[in-house]
Protein backbone atom coordinates (compact mmCIF):
# COMPACT_ATOMS: atom_id res chain seq x y z
CA UNK A 1 0.00 0.00 0.00
CA UNK A 2 1.61 3.34 -1.02
CA UNK A 3 2.55 5.65 2.16
CA UNK A 4 1.37 8.86 0.19
CA UNK A 5 -2.17 10.04 1.81
CA UNK A 6 -4.75 11.53 0.09
CA UNK A 7 -7.73 13.52 1.02
CA UNK A 8 -11.00 13.25 -0.75
CA UNK A 9 -13.72 15.19 0.12
CA UNK A 10 -17.55 15.13 -0.94
CA UNK A 11 -19.48 18.51 0.07
CA UNK A 12 -23.06 19.27 -0.83
CA UNK A 13 -23.25 19.17 -4.51
CA UNK A 14 -24.76 16.99 -6.96
CA UNK A 15 -22.39 14.37 -8.27
CA UNK A 16 -21.92 11.75 -5.35
CA UNK A 17 -21.54 8.59 -7.50
CA UNK A 18 -18.06 10.85 -9.10
CA UNK A 19 -17.32 10.55 -5.65
CA UNK A 20 -17.86 6.94 -4.34
CA UNK A 21 -16.25 5.40 -7.31
CA UNK A 22 -13.24 7.47 -7.22
CA UNK A 23 -12.93 6.21 -3.88
CA UNK A 24 -13.53 3.03 -4.96
CA UNK A 25 -10.44 3.22 -7.11
CA UNK A 26 -8.25 4.84 -5.19
CA UNK A 27 -8.55 2.05 -2.31
CA UNK A 28 -7.97 -0.73 -5.11
CA UNK A 29 -5.02 0.98 -6.30
CA UNK A 30 -3.74 0.81 -2.74
CA UNK A 31 -4.01 4.06 -1.43
CA UNK A 32 -4.37 5.51 1.67
CA UNK A 33 -7.41 7.78 1.84
CA UNK A 34 -9.00 10.26 4.31
CA UNK A 35 -12.21 10.96 3.52
CA UNK A 36 -14.27 14.27 4.84
CA UNK A 37 -17.97 14.44 4.06
CA UNK A 38 -19.85 17.46 5.31
CA UNK A 39 -23.30 17.10 6.84
CA UNK A 40 -24.85 18.76 2.87
CA UNK A 41 -22.75 15.90 1.23
CA UNK A 42 -24.92 13.13 3.54
CA UNK A 43 -28.20 14.65 2.53
CA UNK A 44 -27.16 14.36 -1.10
CA UNK A 45 -25.67 10.86 -0.29
CA UNK A 46 -28.87 9.58 0.56
CA UNK A 47 -30.99 11.36 -2.36
CA UNK A 48 -28.09 9.83 -5.08
CA UNK A 49 -27.57 6.46 -3.75
CA UNK A 50 -29.07 3.43 -1.65
CA UNK A 51 -26.26 2.97 0.60
CA UNK A 52 -27.14 3.87 4.52
CA UNK A 53 -24.13 5.76 6.14
CA UNK A 54 -23.19 5.75 9.47
CA UNK A 55 -23.48 8.74 11.23
CA UNK A 56 -19.99 8.38 13.20
CA UNK A 57 -16.71 8.74 11.13
CA UNK A 58 -15.20 5.57 13.13
CA UNK A 59 -18.54 3.34 11.81
CA UNK A 60 -18.05 4.95 8.18
CA UNK A 61 -14.69 3.90 7.47
CA UNK A 62 -15.45 0.49 8.74
CA UNK A 63 -18.62 0.35 6.53
CA UNK A 64 -16.95 1.56 3.42
CA UNK A 65 -13.84 -0.51 3.61
CA UNK A 66 -15.23 -3.82 3.70
CA UNK A 67 -17.83 -2.22 0.87
CA UNK A 68 -15.05 -2.01 -1.18
CA UNK A 69 -13.03 -4.80 0.60
CA UNK A 70 -10.10 -2.56 1.09
CA UNK A 71 -7.14 -3.31 3.47
CA UNK A 72 -8.56 -2.33 6.92
CA UNK A 73 -5.85 0.36 7.18
CA UNK A 74 -6.19 2.47 4.26
CA UNK A 75 -9.27 4.47 4.93
CA UNK A 76 -10.02 7.25 7.90
CA UNK A 77 -13.43 9.64 7.96
CA UNK A 78 -12.99 12.52 9.68
CA UNK A 79 -15.68 15.09 10.85
CA UNK A 80 -15.43 18.26 9.11
CA UNK A 81 -15.13 19.53 12.67
CA UNK A 82 -12.17 17.49 13.64
CA UNK A 83 -9.31 20.03 14.27
CA UNK A 84 -7.11 17.13 15.78
CA UNK A 85 -7.02 15.80 12.12
CA UNK A 86 -3.26 15.55 10.23
CA UNK A 87 -5.42 17.41 7.62
CA UNK A 88 -5.62 20.83 9.69
CA UNK A 89 -1.93 21.58 9.92
CA UNK A 90 0.90 22.22 7.20
CA UNK A 91 3.41 19.94 9.40
CA UNK A 92 0.96 17.16 7.93
CA UNK A 93 -0.36 17.72 4.64
CA UNK A 94 -2.23 14.87 2.32
CA UNK A 95 -0.39 14.32 -0.90
CA UNK A 96 -3.37 15.43 -2.62
CA UNK A 97 -6.59 16.35 -1.88
CA UNK A 98 -10.10 16.38 -4.23
CA UNK A 99 -13.33 17.39 -3.25
CA UNK A 100 -15.59 15.74 -6.08
CA UNK A 101 -18.52 16.75 -5.89
CA UNK A 102 -17.53 20.61 -4.75
CA UNK A 103 -20.34 22.63 -4.35
CA UNK A 104 -20.06 26.60 -5.53
CA UNK A 105 -19.97 27.32 -1.38
CA UNK A 106 -17.04 25.13 -0.90
CA UNK A 107 -15.53 26.67 -4.02
CA UNK A 108 -16.19 30.32 -2.83
CA UNK A 109 -14.83 30.00 0.76
CA UNK A 110 -11.26 28.17 -0.48
CA UNK A 111 -11.07 31.08 -3.30
CA UNK A 112 -11.53 33.83 -0.40
CA UNK A 113 -9.34 31.69 2.20
CA UNK A 114 -12.29 30.20 4.20
CA UNK A 115 -11.56 27.77 6.82
CA UNK A 116 -14.31 27.19 8.73
CA UNK A 117 -14.55 23.55 8.62
CA UNK A 118 -11.91 20.61 8.63
CA UNK A 119 -12.78 20.28 4.26
CA UNK A 120 -11.82 24.19 3.47
CA UNK A 121 -9.01 24.22 6.12
CA UNK A 122 -7.25 20.99 4.07
CA UNK A 123 -8.13 22.32 0.93
CA UNK A 124 -6.08 25.69 2.34
CA UNK A 125 -3.02 23.74 3.58
CA UNK A 126 -2.74 22.11 0.20
CA UNK A 127 -2.59 25.59 -1.76
CA UNK A 128 -0.37 27.01 0.97
CA UNK A 129 2.12 24.03 0.68
CA UNK A 130 1.89 23.92 -2.44
CA UNK A 131 0.59 20.23 -2.85
CA UNK A 132 -2.45 19.15 -5.96
CA UNK A 133 -6.06 20.40 -5.37
CA UNK A 134 -8.13 19.23 -7.52
CA UNK A 135 -11.67 20.33 -7.44
CA UNK A 136 -14.70 18.72 -9.29
CA UNK A 137 -17.47 21.46 -8.82
CA UNK A 138 -20.48 20.37 -9.76
CA UNK A 139 -23.16 22.92 -11.04
CA UNK A 140 -24.74 24.48 -14.30
CA UNK A 141 -24.61 26.88 -15.28
CA UNK A 142 -21.84 28.60 -13.82
CA UNK A 143 -22.23 32.09 -13.14
CA UNK A 144 -19.84 34.83 -12.92
CA UNK A 145 -19.03 34.79 -9.47
CA UNK A 146 -18.49 30.96 -10.14
CA UNK A 147 -16.24 31.34 -12.68
CA UNK A 148 -14.24 34.24 -11.24
CA UNK A 149 -14.09 32.04 -8.26
CA UNK A 150 -12.63 29.00 -10.48
CA UNK A 151 -9.67 32.08 -12.05
CA UNK A 152 -8.76 32.72 -9.02
CA UNK A 153 -7.98 29.31 -7.93
CA UNK A 154 -6.64 28.08 -11.27
CA UNK A 155 -4.19 30.92 -10.64
CA UNK A 156 -2.93 29.08 -7.97
CA UNK A 157 -2.45 26.25 -9.29
CA UNK A 158 -5.65 24.23 -8.08
CA UNK A 159 -7.08 21.80 -11.30
CA UNK A 160 -10.41 23.13 -11.75
CA UNK A 161 -12.39 19.71 -13.49
CA UNK A 162 -15.69 19.50 -13.80
CA UNK A 163 -17.49 17.12 -14.79
CA UNK A 164 -18.03 17.10 -18.18
CA UNK A 165 -17.95 13.37 -19.67
CA UNK A 166 -16.78 12.64 -23.23
CA UNK A 167 -18.62 10.46 -25.54
CA UNK A 168 -16.06 9.49 -28.07
CA UNK A 169 -15.73 6.12 -26.15
CA UNK A 170 -19.55 5.80 -26.46
CA UNK A 171 -20.86 4.56 -22.39
CA UNK A 172 -23.83 2.62 -22.94
CA UNK A 173 -23.60 2.92 -19.08
CA UNK A 174 -24.44 5.53 -16.52
CA UNK A 175 -21.38 3.81 -14.82
CA UNK A 176 -19.40 4.18 -17.88
CA UNK A 177 -19.89 8.13 -17.85
CA UNK A 178 -19.06 8.03 -14.27
CA UNK A 179 -15.96 6.31 -15.07
CA UNK A 180 -14.41 8.54 -17.70
CA UNK A 181 -14.56 11.68 -15.44
CA UNK A 182 -12.96 9.65 -12.77
CA UNK A 183 -10.38 8.63 -15.14
CA UNK A 184 -9.64 12.33 -15.67
CA UNK A 185 -8.99 12.64 -11.89
CA UNK A 186 -7.03 9.68 -11.51
CA UNK A 187 -4.92 10.88 -14.20
CA UNK A 188 -3.82 14.47 -12.65
CA UNK A 189 -3.31 12.20 -9.28
CA UNK A 190 -0.57 9.80 -11.03
CA UNK A 191 -3.06 6.98 -10.30
CA UNK A 192 -2.95 4.45 -12.79
CA UNK A 193 -5.97 2.64 -13.86
CA UNK A 194 -8.32 0.69 -16.75
CA UNK A 195 -10.98 2.54 -16.71
CA UNK A 196 -11.05 3.87 -20.45
CA UNK A 197 -9.25 3.09 -23.50
CA UNK A 198 -6.69 6.61 -24.40
CA UNK A 199 -7.31 8.65 -27.13
CA UNK A 200 -5.91 7.13 -30.32
CA UNK A 201 -4.56 3.73 -28.24
CA UNK A 202 -7.85 1.42 -29.79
Amino acid sequence: MSTESIALAYTGASGIPYGLRLLECLLHAGRSVHLLISPAARTVFSMETTIELPELPRETARFLTEHFHAASDQLRVFHPQDWASPLASGSNPPSAMVICPCSMGTLAAIAMGGSDNLIERAADVCIKENRRLILVPRETPFSVIHLENMVRLARLGVVILPPNPGFYHRPTSVSEVVDFVVARILDHLGVTHQLLPRWGME
